[in-house]
């Protein structure tokens, strides 16, 4: 079941046990605890296996049309069980019900790391399509691939 969380510490607990449990994502601790600090801004939905979590996704707002997919994660355990997809589903729905025309995704470059093009035919297959690679906005070892998708 995919629910809206509300309350901040929350959102910090469930996201911090996810993205510590996946580090072949989310090595490094300042990027990890970024993530797990500025998700008490954003709208927040977790994937619950009973009472537990088992993956989480955050939308935040990168202009008056857009939201973007800031980060999300699944348990290791939980991957291809289709809880990634809901997850997604349930922020285009979320997204497009509060105005947004567009969301977005950033990850790495399709060709660079097996993990990530991984991720990238997850983001295909949910509907994302490629906007743009920006070389540099992280760094050279991670050259930034942008997707999008038309929430009308």
């Amino acid at each position: 079941m995919i629910v809206e969380i509300t309350n901040s510490n929350e959102k910090q607990a469930i996201a911090r046990k996810v993205l510590e449990a996946l580090t072949d994502w989310f090595e490094i601790e300042e990027s990890r605890e970024e993530y797990i600090s500025s998700c008490v801004d954003w709208t927040f939905f977790a994937a619950m296996e009973g009472e537990e979590a088992v993956g989480f996704l955050c939308l935040k707002e990168t202009g008056k049309a857009t939201v973007e997919l800031a980060v999300m994660g699944v348990l290791k355990d939980y991957h291809r069980s289709g809880i990634g997809r809901m997850l997604v589903e349930m922020a285009k729905e979320t997204a497009s019900s509060r105005g947004y025309e567009f969301m977005q995704v950033k990850t790495v470059k399709m060709g660079v790391y097996e993990d990530y093009d991984r991720t990238n035919l997850f983001y295909i297959g949910c509907g994302f399509k490629e906007l743009e690679v920006f070389p540099l906005l992280w760094d050279d070892a991670n050259p930034c691939q942008i997707y999008v998708m038309s929430l009308k």
